[in-house]
């Protein structure tokens, strides 16, 4: 049985083909995702290492915790502790750090790198170890700083040049005095990194004379855990915590890891939905290359096999298949892992330096999911055609399905897709995440259901194609008999599109809605013409207010301010605005009392007032951040959304308890509207500073949908894996089929069926088939973008369901061209068969 298994492999090399590229695609994404994602987790890691190779013992400040109505706060590293460190015996040297947000603009006045990767910091004393100079001296003073040589060479930088950029407010103009190189993983990811001396960094990025962490560096001998037990010894236990370099490092590989295992799971869930549709094609093909050995294993049966030696025999074929496609998925899998590091550097995302990772974890994943897959699916039509009696099998007697086996399997459908369809609509009246893990199982057997209903779904539906096939002559109407002859195997065809189509819809339809209610939430909520803020989300300085304030066409501003809070015994924060010009400048529906914001009285959301039992008129009493308490009323209870929402207390009021008042952004109204003049004067009247950006509702519209657009993007790129795996399904199971049909065909010539109408036959019913599976996965993309986006409109009251009709006609009009390109090589086989030789066929 072994040697008659390798014989019908060998036998059979090109109707084996497919299924070995269908299998391999999915070994190699999944494969390609763990070379990829432990690739850039290791680099990541060993540069994460490097940066700690001067920390030999991390000293930071301790948080105090909140005390009756006092809000908590951090404690002081001082220059004295600095000196205390460095003292140790067994210290070498001890650095103090400080840190903060640096934006540095390029010859064109744009921000380097993203918002968030733009760091700033200090350089130690003359010589700092962390950073080797590479050119030029370190900084002296306010107007000198020092920049990365990653950031130099994408601007374009030297040194003696005078570079605009901003901290939190005032554009500064310093001189480049040197360029350093550095581990850092933000400059590493495109961001800059720009460095000023010690005293001016703590003027910038804190206070005077402190610091936000120290790095100790031990001696020679001395271990890291002896440095820091003296270190607790010399240092206050109440004001400073330690931490070893090694701890450090491992946090951060640890952060690292967990942050890939996201970008990991997502992308294995694509190349399990490849799988997913790689096992129909397995199962389809298997299941006719079983059916056309028929009488092979009737007469084998006769002869003496057991039934388990014939199921064995088509296990051991999908053995060697998965084995060969294994191997081929695992080296292309390497090449993909490979290439999206290069496409990473390409899209101005570059990664870290290190080799490619191909771990035995990698190769033991591939060789499992190939040969598993392939034998799983390969199972049922072995064990099916074991069970046909010899006799049976050698008149062909057996290849109508019983009705018995037809009413089973439709009221199996039947209950699965009733099952999917309740859950998913009993999660859609879940909250939140609650309703999450429901939807997905509903989700799961849906589609379950609706693969098992295909077959009895595939006649009424095919035959609504029926009159435009009848355009076709001869050709259409052998087409549809020939869609509809073996409904199992269309089913299977077309189950693999709809699949694909199903995600793609519904992503769609998903991306499309929460753009729509993102739009309608700005709209209805900010009534302003712009709203400032700074590029990377941290505060803004209260200067930047003033400054619009006074700029000509300026009619009305109100910043938005977090301030920090203890009421009934629990922090909170308080939005800071101001009250005379907030209701100009936004628009909520108050559902009870007045959106009135002055003095005492404050503006509550829906939310903050359920959880403290709050209505109009209630009194509270808030502890600022100072300590001081003061009475507040309730004016008013409004509609809060993910933008604006909270205890809304005038500015007025806040700030007198405020040590260090900053904005989180600030909202503009002009005489003139939103225009690209006005935004001009505005961006003028702040010194053109790179790290603020001043955007109206479009700009704020637009950056969501980007955000969209890219996440979409990359949906389409990974669900395109496994429409090319449908694709090749529809090719196997055309290919076989005519195979099957040759003699069929052979007659059809003889009897006039000319070269081009036989073409046409295989044509038309690909796409029929195709169209089929597109209608399907159309259609269940809807349902299934419509419920989530039910389960999302729970929390976001703008949410509003967009079917997007111009991309649902696109996608069925890909459907149809995949249906034709796939037809393209077995209709020309079809057409070159030799009359005589088919009609002989058995």
């Amino acid at each position: 049985m072994f040697r008659t298994a390798l014989r019908n492999v060998l036998a059979h090399k090109a109707r084996l083909l497919m299924t070995v590229l269908a299998v391999m695609l999915g070994v190699a994404f999944v494969s390609g995702t763990l070379v990829f994602t432990n690739t850039l987790s290791d680099a990541l890691q060993n540069q994460s290492a490097k940066g700690f190779d001067h920390v030999d013992v991390a000293v930071t400040p301790k948080w105090k915790d909140a005390e009756g109505d006092r809000v908590g706060e951090y404690r002081e590293l001082t220059r004295d502790l600095v000196d205390d460190s460095a003292r140790v015996p067994g210290a070498e040297r001890a650095i103090g750090i400080v840190t903060g947000f640096a934006a540095l603009a390029d010859r064109d006045g744009k921000l380097i790198g993203d918002g968030f990767q733009s760091q700033g910091g200090n350089y130690w004393g003359t010589e700092d170890p962390r950073y080797p100079l590479v050119d030029g001296r370190a900084p002296k003073g306010g107007g000198e700083i020092l920049i990365d040589s990653e950031t130099a060479k994408r601007a374009g930088y030297e040194v003696g040049d005078t570079v605009r950029m901003s901290v939190d407010g005032p554009v500064l103009e310093p001189v480049i005095a040197g360029v350093f190189t550095t581990d850092d993983g933000n400059v590493a990811a495109g961001g800059s990194l720009t460095l000023f001396d010690t005293a001016t960094a703590q003027k910038l990025f804190g206070e005077a004379g402190a610091f936000h962490e120290i790095a100790v560096k031990a001696k020679a001998g001395v271990g890291e855990a002896a440095l820091q037990a003296q270190l607790r010894k010399a240092l206050p236990s109440d004001v400073v915590e330690t931490t070893t370099g090694t701890k450090l490092a491992a946090d951060q590989a640890e952060i690292i890891a967990s942050s890939m295992s996201g970008l990991k799971q997502g992308l294995l869930v694509f190349a399990g939905i490849a799988l997913f549709v790689g096992t129909f094609i397995i199962a389809n093909t298997f299941t006719m290359l079983v059916a056309q050995r028929t009488r092979e294993l009737a007469l084998m049966r006769a002869v003496g096999a057991s039934r388990r030696q014939v199921t064995r025999s088509v296990l051991i074929e999908a053995f060697v298949v998965g084995t060969i496609a294994a191997v081929a998925g695992l080296v292309a899998g390497v090449g993909i892992g490979a290439g999206l590091r290069s496409l990473m550097g390409t899209l101005d995302a570059p990664m870290p330096d290190g080799p490619l990772v191909v771990s035995p974890g990698t190769i033991g994943s591939a060789f499992v999911v190939g040969i598993l897959v392939t034998m799983l699916a390969a199972w049922l039509p072995g064990r099916r055609a074991a069970k046909i009696p010899p006799v049976a099998a050698m008149g062909s007697v057996h290849a109508a399905a019983t009705t018995k086996s037809l009413v089973l399997r439709n009221t199996l459908g039947a209950l699965f897709s009733a099952a999917g369809v309740a859950v998913v609509l009993a999660a859609t009246t879940m909250n939140g995440s609650d309703g999450q893990a429901p939807m997905g199982i509903g989700a799961v057997l849906l589609i379950i259901g609706v693969f098992i209903l295909t077959p009895l779904l595939s006649r009424p539906l095919i035959a609504a194609a029926a009159p435009v096939l009848r355009v076709f002559g001869v050709s259409g109407k052998l087409a549809r008999q020939n869609s509809v002859r073996n409904p199992r195997r269309t089913a299977a065809t077309a189950s693999a599109l709809m699949i694909g189509l199903t995600l793609i819809t519904g992503m769609t339809v998903m991306a499309g809605s929460l753009q729509k209610s993102i739009d309608k939430m700005a709209a209805s909520a900010i009534e302003a013409d712009y709203v400032v803020s700074m590029a990377n989300g941290n505060a803004l300085s209260p200067d930047v207010e003033k400054k619009l304030k006074q700029t000509d066409g300026v009619t009305a501003t109100s910043p938005m301010r977090n301030a920090v809070s203890r009421i009934d015994g629990r922090t909170d924060f308080l939005t800071g605005v101001d009250g005379r010009t907030i209701g100009e400048l936004s628009e909520f529906p108050v559902r009870d009392g007045v959106f009135e914001v002055g003095g005492t009285r404050v503006a509550v959301d829906e939310d903050t007032a359920e959880s403290y039992g709050w209505k109009t008129g209630s009194a509270f009493t808030v502890a600022y951040e100072d300590g001081v308490k003061q009475k507040l009323t309730v004016a008013g209870v409004y509609e809060g959304n993910e933008m604006m929402r909270g205890i809304m207390v005038d500015v007025a009021t806040l700030a007198p308890h405020e040590s260090e008042p900053a904005d989180m952004m600030v909202m503009v109204k002009t005489a003139d509207g939103a225009s690209d003049g006005v935004k001009d004067a505005l961006e003028k009247a702040l010194g053109t500073n790179p790290a603020i950006e001043v955007q109206d509702r479009k700009d704020l519209s637009n950056e969501i949908a980007q955000m969209f657009t890219l996440i979409l993007n990359m949906v389409y790129g990974l669900l395109a894996m496994a429409v090319i795996v449908a694709v090749l399904g529809v090719i196997n199971t055309l290919a076989m089929s005519v195979f099957e049909r040759s003699q069929e065909i052979g007659m059809l010539r003889a009897i006039g069926l000319d070269r081009k109408a036989t073409k046409r036959m295989v044509r038309l019913e690909s796409l029929v088939i195709s169209l089929f599976g597109g209608v399907l996965g159309i259609g269940l993309g809807v349902f299934f973008g419509w419920a989530a986006g039910e389960l999302v409109g729970t929390s976001m009251a703008t949410y509003e369901l967009v079917l997007p009709w111009g991309r649902m006609a696109l996608f069925l009009t890909l459907a149809g061209v995949v249906g034709v390109l796939a037809a393209l090589w077995p209709a020309r086989r079809a057409a070159r068969l030799n009359m005589l030789q088919a009609i002989k066929a058995e």
